[in-house]
């Protein structure tokens, strides 16, 4: 008898079992409940130090907050539940952090939360969050382009067909292809040092942005001078950046995180899309590292799926979509969102978990792929010559006219496909090309690997692009 899920024991793991791109990496445990409650805790302790340097909050009371703030003394799947009374994980953890703090000094109790709300707290978590999973996400795509410069520098000179619209082109190397899929890793990674670089900033603004509550209970200060020095020493506790101004409705620190991290993972995507191509058995140019039980399928024991490259594609289907809902969250309403703001939570956090999941994985697939310049070669060979008939045409048109040249080669390339022959005998026995052209010419036109343009150029230049920035971090 099956059991009713509906009335199983519930379990408050979410461990990717249904998302099998980001189960067990590195950033399960950054982007967890227990990490994001962690990092409200750091961002209250932050706040507390903040005031004691300022003198408004006594230094021994930000050192019991300080001491006291640690995820594992609260009660997780509690505060969640209690969490629905108030929209939001903040309320109940202020009332739970404050009574854990009054056991050991009810002075420093008074001084938790001093003058703060609900999304200071929460924006400044999720911004903390974020950089830890930037980093992690980072670290791995600068592994990725590392391993592409090899491939592409070793293939620089594989001949491989070039693709469009699904059919062979023109000839191509597999150098270029990789350091094509560099460039596109690399332009993440300057995304991401953009975001650090401008500053993941915190967020101070109290009930609705003035600081009012801030400053009462700061007693006689300047206004001016005091909320701009609480931000700074709170940015600093935290090694965030001091905002110009709070941004509870002004939600541009959240829309870059999220477009930066579907810009990734579409990077990634475009990788694995190209992998599911090249790999597929009719075509087998490239094939996935496959350790034992890697890739089996549960019905037909021949297979090897090329399971990292599906895994880091389903992550890159899911991100725009995800991305534009946190863009859709940019309409919030007055000094406070009802539900915008609390609509990006979760987009955010699986934002984070897939494109750090897919660049996880992305570390395996290129570092180990393997490449069949054999097959490469003998797969430009399947069109019988046509993947250099503009090489033909711009040979030809010239010497009969660019028309008559067209109109020739699209009866040759026809007769070609249809009879099987190779488009270099069907030209070879048309009296209009050997009137202006010797049959030597004509076959040494036809060689594919001498037809790759620019692409061993491109690919030098490609990767010359420097990784400065990966130097001095």
């Amino acid at each position: 008898m099956l059991s009713d899920p509906s009335t199983a024991a519930p379990v408050p793991l979410d461990s990717g079992l249904l998302s099998p791109v980001w189960a067990g990496a590195p950033v399960v445990a950054v982007v967890s409940d227990h990490a994001w409650l962690q990092a409200m805790l750091d961002a209250e302790a932050a706040l507390a130090r903040a005031q004691a340097r300022l003198g408004t909050v006594p230094d021994a009371a930000a050192r019991v907050i300080t001491e006291s703030a640690r995820a594992d003394r609260l009660d997780l799947p509690a505060l969640s539940a209690q969490a629905r009374q108030a929209a939001n994980p903040v309320v109940a953890l202020v009332r739970e952090f404050t009574a854990l703090v009054a056991q050991h000094d009810p002075d420093a109790a008074a001084c938790v939360h001093r003058g703060s709300t609900s999304q200071d707290i929460l924006d400044t978590a999720t911004v903390l969050v974020a950089q830890r999973a930037l980093r992690l996400i980072r670290a791995d795509l600068v592994r990725v382009a590392d391993a592409l410069a090899a491939l592409a520098d070793a293939h620089r000179d594989t001949l491989t067909a070039g693709r469009t619209l699904a059919l062979h082109a023109v000839p191509t190397t597999f150098g270029l292809k990789a350091a094509g899929w560099r460039d596109l890793v690399m332009d993440a990674v300057d995304r991401l040092d953009r975001l650090a670089a401008d500053g993941l900033p915190v967020q101070l603004g109290g009930a609705a942005g003035t600081l009012a509550g801030y400053l009462e209970h700061a007693g006689d200060v300047d206004p001016a001078a005091y909320v701009q020095d609480l931000t700074a020493a709170f940015a600093d506790e935290l090694g965030l950046s001091a905002p110009l101004l709070p941004w509870h409705v002004l939600r541009t620190p959240i829309v870059d995180l999220a477009t930066a991290a579907a810009f990734t993972c579409g990077a990634l995507g475009k990788i694995a899309v190209d992998v599911l191509s090249l790999a597929r058995t009719e075509v087998a140019e490239v094939h996935e590292p496959a350790p034992e039980g890697r890739g089996a399928s549960s019905a037909m024991p021949h297979k090897r799926n090329p399971v990292l490259a599906t895994a880091i594609r389903s992550a890159a289907l899911q991100t725009p979509q995800l991305a534009a809902t946190v863009l859709g969250c940019m309409l919030s309403e007055d000094e406070r969102s009802a539900g915008a703001w609390h609509a990006e939570w979760e987009p955010l956090r699986a934002l984070l978990r897939l494109t750090a999941g897919a660049a996880h994985q992305a570390v395996e697939l290129v570092s180990q792929l393997t490449v069949d310049p054999d097959r490469m070669r003998a797969n430009t060979a399947i069109t019988g010559g046509g993947i250099v008939s503009e090489r033909i045409a711009a040979v030809l048109a010239p010497l009969l006219g660019k028309v008559p040249a067209r109109d020739l080669l699209n009866e040759a390339s026809a007769r070609s496909a249809r009879t099987g022959e190779t488009l270099a005998d069907v030209l070879g026995r048309d009296d209009r090309v050997s009137a202006v052209l010797a049959e030597s010419r004509i076959t040494g036109l036809f060689d594919a690997g001498a037809y790759t343009g620019a692409a061993a150029a491109l690919t030098k230049r490609a990767l010359s692009r420097s990784a400065a920035a990966d130097a001095q971090r």
